[in-house]
């Protein structure tokens, strides 16, 4: 059975910081990306991050480059998004997702789509105060 544990969620500051975790089970992370979305009260799910650790490919949003880092420790699998300067409007549900080969190969293509990712982990709330 594939599990995805999303954890670190809190609540912090206007430009504080949070590492959110995902630990993976039931699949290797050699073999999909992992990817960070998020829901903001009243709105639809958006793309954040994604990681290929076969590669090593790393994909960002543009509004989260320079602020959010997403790295993997293969060892554990387990899936981090490192997030700093947080704003006000980063407030949301964080969920990981794991994909296969197309979600790895849109982090190439430099896209991430919540249609590539096939498991969900249930998610962990950000709240950032201003």
């Amino acid at each position: 059975e594939v599990q995805l544990q999303a954890s670190g969620g809190g609540l912090v500051q206007a430009g504080g910081s949070l590492r959110l975790s995902c630990a993976v089970s039931g699949l290797s992370l050699e073999d999909h990306a992992i990817g960070w979305f998020r829901q903001a009260p009243g709105k639809g799910r958006e793309g954040v991050s994604s990681i290929s650790s076969s590669d090593g490919s790393k994909y960002y949003v543009d509004s989260m480059k320079g602020r959010f880092i997403i790295s993997s420790d293969n060892a554990k699998n387990t899936v981090y998004l490192q997030m700093n300067s947080l704003k006000p409007e980063d407030t949301a549900v964080y969920y990981c997702a794991a994909g296969g080969y197309r979600a790895q190969h849109m982090i190439v293509k430099g896209n991430l789509e919540s249609l590539d990712y096939d498991y969900w982990g249930q998610g962990t709330l950000v709240t950032v105060s201003s």
